[in-house]
C-alpha cells in the first residue's frame, strides 16, 4: 500500500501480468500445445514455439506470491482477510457445480460423493492446490514477518540461503527426483517466498534496482530454461538422466524459474505508473485476479474451456499463437466480469447483516 492507502498500481499490474501468464500455462499444457518431453525439435517446431512461451511464463506463479509476501511482512495480520479468501474459495467451489446441474450441462450422476467432498471441503482436498498453498502461507504470516523483522540481516541471509538450498539448489544441481520435492506446488516453498520477499522489502536486492539488470536477468533466466530444457531432451535420447531434466527446468522451485521471478518482480517494483485513468483500471481489475483463477480452474471447468474456446483445432499449428492470445483475454474477461459481480453480492450481504446488528 502506498502512503495515501491506495493499492500501488505497478504491483497490481504485475498481479494482472501474472495471472494472464498463468491461464497462458495452463492453456500451453492442459491444452496439449506444449507438448510433453520427449519430442524431437526439428518434427514438432510447434511444440518447441510453446515451451519458449512457456518459459517466459513459468514465473508467474511465484511473482505473484512475492507480491503478497513484501505487503504482508509489514502489515497487520488480519483475520476478516482470512474469512475473505476462506469464502471466496467456497463460493467458486459450491456455486459451480450447482450453476452446471441447474443449466443441464451435467446430472447429478456425473458427481460422486468424493466430487462433492472436493467441493465442500477444497483446501483440505487441495481442489485448488494454490489456495491451499496460499492458505498455510497466510496463517504463518505473522509468525514469519515477525521472525523476518527480529533477525539480523546477515542471520536473515544465512537463514535464506538455507532455504534455497533445501528448496531449490538442491533439485536444481540433482537429475533426479528427490523424495522431499513438491516442485513449488506446496506450502513449504511459497514459505520460503515469503521470506525472500520479506528481505526484499527490509534490505532489497541492489543489483537488481538498476531496471535494465532486471529486464536482463528476467529473460536470460527464461532463455535458459528454454535452452537447457531442449538440450536435456536432446541428450535425454542417448543418456536417460537427461531425459527427466527437461521437465524439471519448468518446475515453480527451480534456480532459475526463482531468479527469474525475483527479477520480473524487480522490473514492476521499479516501475512507475502515472496517477489517471490506467492506474484506477488496474487497481479495479487486480482484486479479481484470485476469483479468475477460481473460476478458471474449478475441477469442472479447468480442461473443458479449451474445448469450449477450440484449442484442439489449432494446437498443432503456429495458429495456436493468435488463439491463445485472444482465449486468455476472453478467459481473463469472463473470469473478472464474474468475480466483480461476487463483490458486489458479498457487499450487499455485508451491509445487510451490519444493518441487522444496528
Amino acid at each position: 500500500m502506498s502512503t495515501e492507502g491506495k493499492r500501488q498500481a505497478n504491483f497490481e499490474l504485475l498481479r494482472i501480468v501474472a495471472m494472464f501468464m498463468i491461464i497462458s500455462l495452463h492453456y500451453l499444457v492442459k491444452g496439449w500445445v506444449a507438448t510433453p518431453f520427449p519430442f524431437v525439435a526439428k518434427e514438432n517446431p510447434v511444440g518447441v514455439l510453446a515451451w519458449l512461451i512457456e518459459a517466459f511464463c513459468i514465473v508467474a506463479v511465484n511473482c505473484y506470491v512475492l507480491i503478497s509476501g513484501y505487503f504482508l511482512v509489514e502489515s497487520a495480520w488480519k483475520p476478516g482477510r482470512l474469512i475473505s479468501l476462506l469464502a471466496q474459495v467456497l463460493f467458486y467451489s459450491l456455486l459451480i457445480p450447482l450453476f452446471f446441474l441447474a443449466a443441464g450441462g451435467i446430472s447429478g450422476g456425473d458427481l460422486d460423493v468424493y466430487d462433492w467432498i472436493g467441493f465442500v471441503f477444497p483446501f483440505g482436498t487441495e481442489h485448488y492446490w494454490f489456495a491451499t498453498a496460499y492458505l498455510v502461507m497466510y496463517l504463518f504470516a505473522p509468525f514469519l514477518a515477525a521472525g523476518i523483522k527480529k533477525l539480523e540481516k546477515r542471520n536473515l541471509q544465512i537463514l535464506l540461503a538455507l532455504l534455497l538450498a533445501f528448496f531449490s539448489i538442491e533439485k536444481t544441481i540433482l537429475p533426479m527426483y528427490l523424495a522431499t520435492d513438491r516442485y513449488g506446488y506446496d506450502f513449504g516453498w511459497f514459505l520460503c517466498l515469503f521470506v525472500v520477499a520479506g528481505y526484499i522489502r527490509l534490505y532489497g536486492i541492489s543489483w537488481l534496482e538498476k531496471q535494465s539488470h532486471a529486464v536482463g536477468a528476467y529473460v536470460l533466466c527464461s532463455a535458459w530454461i528454454w535452452l537447457l530444457a531442449l538440450a536435456s531432451n536432446t541428450l535425454g535420447s542417448k543418456i536417460e538422466v537427461f531425459a527427466r531434466y527437461a521437465d524439471m527446468l519448468y518446475n515453480y522451485n527451480h534456480l532459475l524459474c526463482f531468479a527469474g521471478a525475483v527479477s520480473l518482480f524487480y522490473v514492476f517494483k521499479n516501475m512507475r505508473v502515472g496517477e489517471g485513468r490506467f492506474a484506477g483500471l488496474v487497481r479495479k481489475i487486480a482484486p479479481c485476479t484470485f476469483g479468475v483463477y477460481l473460476l478458471h480452474e474449478h475441477m469442472l471447468v479447468r480442461y473443458e474451456w479449451m474445448n469450449w474456446l477450440g484449442v484442439e483445432r489449432v494446437k498443432d499449428s503456429f495458429l495456436f499463437v493468435p488463439h491463445m492470445i485472444l482465449s486468455v483475454l476472453i478467459v481473463f474477461v469472463v473470469g473478472t466480469v464474474v468475480d466483480m459481480e461476487r463483490g458486489k453480492i458479498y457487499a450487499r450481504v455485508a451491509a445487510a447483516a451490519e444493518n441487522k446488528t444496528q
